[in-house]
């Protein structure tokens, strides 16, 4: 039987098998999820094949960056057949050709800044483009700041710190840029998103959020954001309802559109989320959905052993409202 989540305009059917890999590959962790102009779907995971890539069935085309990455995190589609993928393993970010090429790096591998240095890298997490190119990094990990580049890879500037007020951070997880310029950073552990203007300035903030981070914006006149959250880990609240794993779509005001969270939930059936990390949307409007599972597993189920096999990625295929009445 169909499983079926969301509402109206956003309402789903759950596919917990879609990929098909080859006999004997699994995946590790889906950090992230990339969407060509193809509608061809790119898995960075922790597994041996760190880019493994499907077509909009599920079906599997290829793989690459075998010996390349050392702790998949981030990815960003290029609007010129690009791909950045950032490592937070190696303190990396990489631009990529679709079949693995690399065109540019930046940061040194496997040598951090110091943390809480404020200089580029230390646990970088994700990257966004803004709308001329320049290229933002979050570096949440071992910083608390965002990092500006030229397209070719000069830095600009870098704002934020430590903290909880406006421009401060606790884990940037996450960024995308909209047509406008306009700068969205998941900031994860103080429960919101930021916006900011292309040069850092403080404009607003969404806080009907818990723990954001997976982020996805759309393009068009009237984008989304799609926001995966994780749920409570502390003993006093972890299980209880309403504060996720779930996943969010507001508008660019912050405003809630629909959530996509079928309770109650071990995060293991179709429609439920253990830690939905990495998300995109294709030109047919499903979203695709990654999970760093075997990582959230232990904080979510300290008692129970880890399921095997563990789903660590779906896709929801968008039903016509129509349809779905």
């Amino acid at each position: 039987m169909p499983v079926i989540v969301g509402s109206g305009d956003h309402t789903y059917e759950a596919h917990n098998d879609w990929a098909k890999l080859p006999e004997g590959w699994r995946f590790g962790d889906v950090a992230a999820i990339g969407v060509d102009r193809k509608d061809r779907v790119y898995c960075f995971n922790r597994g041996e094949h760190p880019m493994i890539v499907f077509d909009r069935d599920g079906n599997f085309l290829s793989s690459w960056g075998e010996g390349l990455f050392k702790r998949p995190h981030g990815v960003h589609m290029g609007p010129d057949d690009t791909i950045y993928c950032t490592d937070d393993g190696n303190h990396t970010v990489r631009k990529c050709t679709l079949d693995g090429r690399v065109m540019l790096e930046i940061g040194l591998p496997n040598k951090p800044a110091p943390k809480l240095s404020g200089q580029p890298f230390n646990g970088c997490t994700h990257t966004a483009l803004s709308p001329d190119n320049h290229i933002y990094v979050s570096d949440g990990y071992g910083n608390a700041r965002v990092h500006k580049y030229t397209p070719d890879g000069k830095l600009v500037m870098s704002w934020g710190e430590i903290g909880t007020d406006e421009g401060q951070f606790n884990i940037p997880h996450n960024i995308c840029c909209d047509a406008d310029g306009w700068v969205y950073v998941a900031d994860r552990e103080n429960h919101r998103v930021q916006v900011f203007d292309g040069m850092g300035k403080f404009e607003t903030q969404w806080n009907n959020l818990h723990r954001p981070s997976g982020l996805f914006m759309t393009g068009g006149k009237c984008p989304l954001c799609y926001i995966g959250e994780i749920g409570p880990y502390l003993s006093v609240n972890r299980g209880m309802p309403n504060l996720g794993p779930r996943l969010s779509i507001v508008d660019l005001k912050g405003k809630l559109v629909a959530r996509l969270n079928r309770l109650p939930a071990d995060g293991t059936a179709p429609g439920q989320f253990l830690s939905p990390h990495g998300i995109a949307v294709d030109s047919r409007g499903d979203i695709y959905v990654g999970e760093v599972a075997e990582a959230a597993w232990p904080s979510l189920y300290p008692d129970k052993p880890i399921p095997n096999p563990l789903r660590r990625m779906q896709k929801f295929t968008k039903i016509a409202a129509t349809s779905a009445a």
